[in-house]
């Protein structure tokens, strides 16, 4: 039904974003409108139930399709696999409750300006506006364009000019009242959910109203005992639920409460600086910054004076940032796109903390407002923890597809039910509740409760390993998990870098390592003075504070840092600059200090920091640092060491961190702010090289090891350069010995030639001295056969991948098959990443420190971060210990996880089917299992193996091969379709044998020994049972035969079901579990050999002769060895089931699977020193290179 719409009835919205909707409008329909309250009303509340359910039945049922222009409700599809439905009601937003304040009338000028979205969505002459709010983001419905836009930000066309003009006064008074109607607060407010909310949210699940109709049922049956033990554990359950939820909401709401109430200064046009409250503000509006210490209550673009910004809270890493001003350019282009450097320098966002303004030549810092409440870059994470992505795992379909199989074999079961009571003349409301009792026992109500209790022991055993987990379903993924991208700074490596040495150089080329740790002081010169203050540190409270790169390099200077105005004057330099001086105990330095007196900060895009500074009392300087090849490329060729390249091979090779230094002299006669840095980095001479230490982790090596051995795949993910993250993986063991490493280099398209791709594969020289300049990148001719099956590796940087991704798509799964390292990746990069390795069908787990690693986090199937900064609120797990041992620990849990929860399914499914088959049998005769022989099987057998068959904890060996990932794995279901098959028969033989014994026709009493006579009168003959039998006269030789049967045969499936090795500790070490079999058969045994009168009557069971009784031991010890035997000879034989495989044929659908095959099939892969061309410049498909073997995959990537 919502398909087939006419244009205008659908649009897209946040189109190419990662929600992005499909929207459709209806008009509510009086008539339909009618008809479904009374539907309602007739159905008792169920039908508003299922539109409950079903938000897009609710929309069908009760509206009519039409134009979004016309439309009062709308209903929102996403665009992704899952096609979740939701709808929302259209609302007007009237401008005439300004009317008071100043006469707004349809011709007035600040409305006629249709270059802004929000006058392009006031309808005139009624001064309205319609919008629809979709999970916390305000939308308006532009008049002009035909459609729903987002509202709450400047717009992206705006040009840096037209900023500072149209906004660097400030708003009227007016403009911001229409505006603050318009896009209403700016808040981030996230209310504390109340708990009857939570409360009805969650009984409002089919599995609770499931329950519900069964607990009614069977209080209607007078089976209450087990309906209030289902009502005690659907309470606990709800409760537990109902508390962690509302945990999450008080800490989410306390997380974001206090950005709500922060006091500003804004410049109003007309009217001067005023405060007010945050939340009043609005985009466009101009923030006044003071020098106190301050939260960024929105996102804003600075355009007048510098800042540094704490930005922990998006990056993970308190490390101080220099924003710089918008520059104000004579461009029609988008402000965001008008310089190669990052625009987000220019940016404070939300969320972080100013902790210094400074304004230029004395003047006020000044900033406009991008963006307002969930619009900012915080509450764009605010809202990824709200509204997370939907978790596909076909463990959770498969259930669904399991229950539907059960309640299609209950829908059997009532039929057969109905057909049986009906012919023997039960009366009506008797049959009606037989047949609803079969739903009951086939559908097992306790499922749910146990499969929680599963995962509420696998997250306290990971709560023990200081690993906390905030999306519990996730760890049954972890299972699953056969790729892990690891970032590398922080993670592999240790967070803090050690200053190793320096290299300078002259004209003769680089001299002599000068090595910090001797003590010696570095001499003075130009090498000293950049290491003195081309840095972004700063003084906060007396300490210093910045870059842990900057502090190392600083500190091995012995210089300290002052403020100019307070001990340091230096004429023409303004109050309040850094400078930086030599402390008295540094060695002889002919100047008495360093002025700073202008940044351009380092960018990951620009790979390079510069600093203009002034000598004291003398000349003009700029320095530069940053990745060395980037430095090299500003520098006067003759500068530069002709062994440049060489020198370089031989740190990074070794896994030192490099990072290059070069000045140059300025013409005083410019003012710092009319030198752009265009200017300033050209013309540099080259100073040398500074060298650090990046040591691993020592839990690294052996992590990785454990991860490999166990065929689970790890690729680095790193910022930092690609020769040191090449060396990282070799020394880590990422990348083994013997194993090569294939260089892929890919090329934009430039205007003469197209976009290309070159392989080069790199030797490791294993013994590197450093006086040496011979090659340290050997060029092999030609490729050795152990360079192939998986014994190459590929390593590419952020700039290659992205060039691929654009151009050369359908090569990129053949590279991301062998892709292990991937250096100088954005944070983009990583996510886009990390997507299209889960486009392979690969489940990818991603840990990371919280720096630049939020998006990968939230994008992997499971997100492990080692960082407990805000930034990783919306990571699944957060491991307290800042390693990555935790890896091996998630997935060792996950694994038994997942495990237990097959083996409740089994079990669960076994216990339903044997409790059904039983009763099916029984009704052939009209009779049943009698309340309390039911409790006894519910309660004290499959309730009490429910809570404890789940106490097995993870095996502590990983193991080469993953546990089944669904439900409707062939092994899976052969064990619980022979196991159903196996109680089925053993009831049909008990049921048919019992009624074949000479003494089922006797008197009751002399089917027992003499001894037991006196139960004689306690029982009735078993022959011509009567038609009307009530609960008390349900006692029979058949109904006692199939109750033993059935009980013991729960006790014996959940033995076998329990499984061990090689994903849980084995069966014998969960004590509790097997203590508790050990009690129920004792006591099964003793009720079935111990004549207790009492006891029996209690529950409906008849005397049997001894002989018998040992015939029932005798069928269930059968039923327990061949189940045995099948269960650990076929169903667990992992090889045998290989073998059969082969036999069929059978091959892994996985895109992984099929790639790895083709690939092992061609002997042109991978092409060393082959040059593919994109047809065309900027082509975003066409590859000449090409292979006959992925043609025919590639609609499927």
């Amino acid at each position: 039904m919502g398909d087939h719409f006419e244009k205008g009835q659908q649009a897209l919205l946040n189109e190419g974003e990662e929600n992005e909707m499909e929207i459709f409008g209806y008009q509510t329909h009086g008539c339909r409108k009618t008809l479904c309250l009374a539907g309602s009303i007739f159905s008792f509340g169920i039908l508003p139930l299922v539109f409950y359910w079903r938000p897009a039945w609710h929309v069908w049922a009760n509206c009519i399709p039409c134009s979004l222009q016309e439309a009062d409700v709308v209903l929102l599809r996403t665009t992704d696999e899952f096609q979740t439905y939701s709808w929302k009601k259209v609302v007007w937003i009237y401008l005439s409750v300004l009317d008071n304040t100043f006469g707004l009338t349809p011709d007035h000028p600040l409305i006629t300006d249709e270059e802004c979205i929000i006058n392009k969505a006031i309808k005139k002459p009624d001064l309205k506006v319609r919008c629809i709010k979709v999970q916390k983001i305000r939308y308006v419905w532009n008049n002009l364009e035909g459609q729903f836009q987002k509202i709450g930000s400047l717009e992206d066309w705006l040009s840096s000019a037209k900023i500072h003009l149209k906004f660097g006064s400030g708003l009227t008074r007016e403009e911001q009242e229409i505006r603050r109607l318009i896009c209403g607060p700016n808040a981030i407010d996230v209310e504390i959910t109340p708990i009857w909310k939570l409360l009805i949210k969650e009984v409002l699940n089919p599995f609770y109203i499931f329950q519900l109709f069964s607990v009614c049922l069977w209080f209607s049956e007078d089976y209450k005992e087990y309906a209030f033990a289902i009502i005690i554990m659907s309470i606990i359950s709800i409760s537990l639920t109902v508390y962690d939820l509302r945990e999450q909401s008080v800490k989410l709401h306390h997380l974001v409460e206090s950005h709500n109430s922060i006091t500003v200064s804004v410049c109003r046009r007309k009217a001067g600086i005023e405060e007010l409250e945050s939340r009043f503000l609005v985009p466009g509006d101009l923030l006044i910054l003071t020098g106190n210490k301050m939260q960024m209550p929105c996102d804003a673009v600075l355009i007048d004076g510098t800042c540094v910004v704490n930005e922990g809270m998006l990056t993970g890493e308190s490390i101080p940032v220099t924003k710089t001003p918008l520059p104000r350019i004579d461009s029609s282009m988008p402000w965001k796109t008008q310089s190669d450097a990052d625009y987000k320098r220019h940016v404070l966002f939300c969320g972080t903390e100013v902790i210094q303004a400074k304004g230029a030549c004395s003047g006020a810092v000044r900033a406009v407002v991008l963006q307002t409440g969930f619009n900012t870059a915080k509450g764009d994470l605010v809202r990824s923890i709200l509204y997370p992505k939907p978790m596909n795992f076909k463990l959770y379909r498969d259930a669904i597809r399991f229950l539907l199989c059960l309640v299609g074999t209950a829908t059997i079961g009532m039929i057969y039910t109905l057909c049986v009571f009906v012919l023997s003349g039960e009366r009506p409301e008797e049959v009606v509740k037989k047949a609803l009792d079969v739903i009951t026992i086939a559908v097992p109500p306790a499922l749910p409760a146990a499969l929680t209790t599963g995962i509420i022991y696998a997250q306290r055993r990971l709560r023990k390993r200081d690993i906390f987990c905030i999306s519990p379903q996730r760890i049954n993924v972890c299972g699953q998990l056969n790729l892990i991208c690891f970032d590398k700074t922080g993670t592999l490596t240790r967070d803090g870098l050690d200053l190793w040495g320096v290299v300078p150089c002259d004209k003769n080329g680089f001299q002599e390592v000068h090595s910090f740790a001797s003590g010696r002081a570095l001499p003075w010169g130009p090498l000293a003075a950049a290491m003195a203050s081309c840095h972004s540190l700063i003084l906060l409270d007396e300490t210093i504070q910045g870059d842990p790169l900057d502090l190392k390099m600083f500190e091995a200077t012995n210089w300290e840092v002052a403020i100019s105005g307070d001990s340091v004057h230096i004429k023409g330099v303004p109050a309040h600059a850094m400078v930086v001086k030599p402390c008295t105990t540094a060695s002889q330095v002919p100047v008495e200090g360093i002025a700073i007196l202008h940044q351009f900060p380092f960018s990951s895009a620009l790979q390079r920091m510069t600093v203009i500074v002034q000598e004291v009392g003398g000349d003009w300087l700029a320095f530069m640092k940053g990745a060395p090849e980037k430095v090299a490329s500003f520098c006067r060729p003759e500068t530069v060491p002709t062994s440049f390249v060489s020198e370089l091979q031989s740190y990074t090779t070794q896994g030192f961190r490099v990072i290059a230094l070069a000045y140059r002299k300025l013409d005083t006669d410019h003012h710092t702010i009319a030198l752009t840095r265009d200017k300033v980095e050209s013309d540099m001479a080259f100073l040398g090289l500074l060298v650090l230490e990046n040591r691993l982790k020592e839990e690294t090596k052996p992590v990785l090891e454990e991860l490999i051995s166990a065929r689970i795949r790890t690729v680095m993910v790193t910022g930092d350069n690609l020769q040191t993250a090449i060396t990282v993986a070799r020394k880590s063991g990422m990348i083994s010995e013997g194993q090569k490493v294939i260089l892929i280099e890919a090329n934009e398209s430039t205007g003469s030639s197209s976009a290309s791709i070159s392989w080069k594969l790199v030797e490791e020289n294993k013994h590197i001295v450093y006086g040496n300049q011979d090659n340290y990148i050997n060029i092999r001719e030609e490729v050795s056969d152990n360079s192939r099956e998986g014994s190459y590796h590929f390593a590419l940087s952020g700039k290659s991948f992205q060039v691929i991704s654009q151009h050369f798509s359908s090569l990129l799964p053949k590279i991301l098959m062998n892709g292990t390292v991937f250096a100088r990746m954005s944070p983009a990069q990583k996510s886009s990443l990390v997507e299209e390795f889960q486009k392979l069908d690969y489940f990818v787990g991603m840990c990371g420190d919280g720096a630049n690693d939020c998006g990968a986090l939230k994008m992997a199937h499971v997100g492990i971060s080692l960082s407990e900064h805000e930034a990783s609120v919306a990571s699944p797990f957060t491991s307290k210990t800042p390693n990555i041992e935790c890896v091996p620990h998630l997935i060792k849990e996950g694994r038994a996880a997942l495990v237990t929860s097959f083996c409740m399914f089994k079990y669960m499914a076994l216990y339903s089917m044997i409790q059904y088959v039983g009763v099916l049998l029984l009704y052939w005769e009209t009779n049943s299992l009698s309340n309390y022989q039911f409790l006894f099987q519910d309660l004290a057998i499959t309730t009490l193996i429910g809570v404890t068959m789940n106490l097995n904890g993870a095996y502590p060996k990983l193991v080469p091969f993953r546990p089944a990932g669904r439900l409707i794995s062939p092994p899976l279901l052969l064990s619980v379709i022979f196991n159903i098959l196996l109680s089925l028969a053993m009831h049909i033989v008990g049921f048919i044998l019992v009624q074949r014994q000479p003494w089922y026709n006797m008197e009751m009493h002399s089917a027992c020994t003499v001894q037991n006579e006196t139960i004689s009168n306690l029982t009735t003959p078993p022959t011509a049972p009567e038609k009307d039998r009530s609960d008390g006269d349900l006692a029979s030789f058949e109904n006692t035969t199939i109750w033993f049967l059935g009980t013991i045969n729960c006790i014996i499936v959940a033995l076998i079901f329990s499984k061990g090795k090689p994903f849980r500790q084995p069966t014998y070490k969960n004590y509790i579990f097997v203590l508790a079999l050990i009690i129920q058969l004792a006591v099964c045994l003793f009720i079935l050999f111990a004549d207790i009168p009492d006891f029996y009557r209690r529950l409906d069971l008849l005397c049997t002769p001894l002989l018998w009784r040992v015939y029932i031991v005798m069928m269930l010890s059968c039923n327990f060895l061949v189940s045995l035997v099948v269960e650990e000879a076929i169903i667990e034989n992992r090889a045998l089931w290989m073998i059969i495989r082969r036999c069929f044929g059978y091959q892994s659908k996985s895109q992984y699977r099929i790639w790895q095959r083709a690939l092992a099939n061609d002997p042109s892969w991978p092409p060393l020193y082959q040059i593919p061309h994109s047809d065309l410049p900027g082509c975003g498909q066409g590859v000449s290179y090409s292979n006959p073997v992925f043609e025919s995959n590639e609609e499927q990537l």
